[in-house]
């Protein structure tokens, strides 16, 4: 019993802790982004933090093999944007997902991911009570992404909260620029994009994000993918 309790302890910390163990170890070299998200690499592959005041990843197990790495101008942006939100919408909830190997590279069951510059964002969601929420993803909905939402944005209790997620898209857009990025493209679903555009005023403060108007080998209605680009 004893044994049991330790192997249960020791596997749970490193759930747990072991992305954040890999971050201490990691080269503090500068990322080299090569080639593009469908078909290149990653030099010096930063991982995203497992979790902050007000975000966290999608899973500890994803975390945990490396599905999170990003390069570094990307993860200071991804970083720069949620600390804005947590001081200007401090209630507000958000989990990303995948985004690529610290290396770069093929990922499955993605298509692109290649070059950490692009990252996958769950949508921000409320619960039945309408309060912000921790977008559910579990093992149980393939990690979030088996989640389907319907066309006006509603999922069992869930609800997407279309002015959390533009209010997301507004702060990382600034935060990219001022870290030497552009957004290049966010795919989302779109009749889902519709709904966030449905508002005069989320459409003048996403003015400037390029939104993809083909439709995706699979549906993006319970994340929204974004590509980053050098500037």
């Amino acid at each position: 019993m004893a044994w049991a309790v330790l192997v249960f302890t020791g596997a749970w910390t490193l759930l747990r802790f072991g992305n954040d163990l890999a971050i201490a170890l990691e080269s503090r070299s500068p990322s080299l982004s090569i080639g593009t998200p469908a078909a290149g690499r990653l030099e010096h592959g930063k991982r995203l933090p497992s979790r902050g005041s007000n975000f966290r990843a999608y899973s500890d197990l994803g975390t945990l093999l490396g599905r999170n790495a990003v390069h570094d101008k990307v993860r200071d942006s991804v970083l720069a944007a949620y600390a804005h939100l947590a001081r200007s919408r401090p209630q507000d909830r958000h989990v990303y997902g995948e985004s690529g190997w610290p290396g770069g590279g093929p990922f499955r069951p993605h298509r692109t991911h290649q070059n950490g510059m692009a990252v996958d964002f769950f949508v921000p969601v409320r619960d039945a009570a309408g309060r912000p929420a921790f977008f559910p993803a579990s093992p149980f909905n393939r990690f979030g992404y088996g989640v389907e939402f319907d066309a006006a944005g509603g999922w069992n209790a869930w609800r997407i909260d279309f002015e959390a997620l533009a209010a997301h898209l507004e702060a990382l857009a600034a935060a990219s620029a001022a870290h030497g990025l552009r957004i290049e493209v966010v795919i989302f679903d779109l009749p889902l994009l519709q709904r966030l555009q449905a508002s005069a005023a989320r459409r003048e403060r996403l003015r400037g994000v390029r939104f993809s108007r083909t439709r995706p080998w699979v549906r993006h209605d319970e994340h929204y993918h974004v590509v980053f680009a050098l500037r």
